[in-house]
């Protein structure tokens, strides 16, 4: 099967890393130009998560690309440090930049998968024998199946499930993430200043040779496009200048930066993520909202799943067969599949984040400074690690099969 993937950054060339491991032959198209260098960490954590990776021979590189991040310290206007929270409490089992990740999954599959950057699918037309596609700049070319990698503002969900409106769900809150100069010197920590409705966090990365600056801020949904980044980085400028602290030196480098993002934290709910002969994965299909800490994680077990389980559809006994080209994969089989296996679970980790937006950013300075003194108070409280332990438990909440190429020899590895 020639299957169609849109997105490169980490759903994307992780689904075809597996495609193709099962004789598949996957092609990505990407908007950008280039790969992505930008975001903020992500994390991987659990059995699950780092089973995948080390399954698909890249957990030794992303153990060396690793943040390392140790503690983040809250400051007050002046500095001054008003609560510390240790690396255990929050974090995963590994922490990588989502640009360094992405380069990771392009350099396992570039090889074995075409990618057409610079380009994006303008149309979807579906009929019993595959989808024809036709791209922005690419000539029209057909595909068995294709499937939506591309993130919160899916294009291809929006072409073949409807307007983003319907599923895409605002959490009440606005993030802003660029890349600046570690010019507070941090090593491998990072620093976070909240007042009221606003939290910048600034913490150290690539060895601590630069620095991610992270701006959130309370606000209903924006009349703002999203690819509009004068205007982004104008209501970012409105929001927090003159908050005090590094605010304004940090606003200044967020002006100019190259890789500036800004975009709503919300989460994606839809009651199906394939129809007919479309998948979607990734944010594209459950976004968890990054306030959960569980949207990489959820991408790479999820491509695996879909191709897994595409590989499981494919004829009574595809050992039988050489490669995928002389048999038959009956798709609605291996999506049922996917849902069946990742629904729970998805809804498990979108549920960290319900809720956690109105703690991140207080709507008071009197309520903002309540929760830097219980921040101060979470090392010395009883059950201080049961964030990071439910974080875990809910990462591993999925049985996961092996799907090798003799589907017969599949097995359970536990949760």
């Amino acid at each position: 099967m020639n299957i169609l993937i849109s997105g490169a950054s980490v759903a994307g060339p992780a689904l075809a890393y597996w495609l193709h491991r099962h004789g598949f032959t996957p092609t990505i198209v990407e908007r950008a130009e280039t790969l992505r260098d930008g975001g903020h960490a992500v994390d991987f954590r659990g059995e699950a998560h780092l089973s995948v990776l080390n399954k698909m021979g890249i957990l030794k590189e992303i153990e060396r690309a690793a943040t390392g991040m140790g503690p983040v310290s809250y400051v007050n206007t002046h500095g001054k440090v008003q609560a510390r929270i240790p690396t255990d409490l929050f974090s995963g089992d590994i922490e990588i930049l989502r640009g360094d990740l992405a380069r990771i999954l392009y350099d396992a599959t570039r090889h074995d998968t075409e990618y057409l950057f610079g380009d994006s699918i303008t149309s979807i037309t579906e009929d019993p024998g595959g989808v024809d596609v036709t791209f922005e700049h690419a000539a029209p070319r057909r595909f068995d199946l294709v499937v939506g990698a591309d993130g919160l503002h899916s294009g291809v969900r929006r072409l073949a499930f409807g307007p983003e409106e319907q599923f895409v769900r605002h959490l009440g809150l606005y993030l802003a993430i660029c890349t600046t100069p570690n010019h507070l010197g941090l090593d491998h920590a990072g620093l976070g200043y909240r007042t009221a409705d606003k939290l910048v966090m600034v913490y150290s990365a690539r060895h601590n040779t630069e620095a991610r600056a992270l701006f959130y801020f309370g606000s209903p949904q924006l009349d703002v496009d999203r690819h509009d980044t004068a205007a982004q980085r104008a209501i970012l400028t409105e929001r927090f200048a003159g908050s005090g602290w590094e605010t304004d030196r940090i606003l200044d480098w967020a002006r100019e930066a190259p890789d500036f993002y800004f975009d709503a934290v919300a989460q994606v709910r839809m009651d199906a993520w394939t129809r007919g002969r479309v998948a979607l994965l990734g944010d594209a299909a459950w976004c968890p909202s990054p306030l959960t800490g569980m949207g990489t994680g959820l991408a790479i077990v999820g491509a695996y799943v879909l191709a897994g389980e595409l590989a499981a559809a494919h004829d009574d006994h595809p050992s039988a067969h050489t490669d995928h080209s002389s048999a038959h994969t009956d798709h609605r089989a291996a999506f049922a599949g996917y849902e069946a296996i990742l629904r729970e679970y998805v809804a498990r980790c979108q549920k960290i984040g319900d809720g956690v937006a109105k703690m991140m950013v207080p709507s008071s300075r009197v309520a903002a400074a309540l929760l830097n003194r219980y921040y101060a108070l979470i090392p010395y409280l009883p059950g201080k690690k049961l964030m990071a332990k439910m974080a875990r438990r809910t990462a591993e909440s999925v049985n996961l099969h092996n799907y090798p190429r003799s589907i017969s020899d599949s097995e359970v590895f536990p949760a």
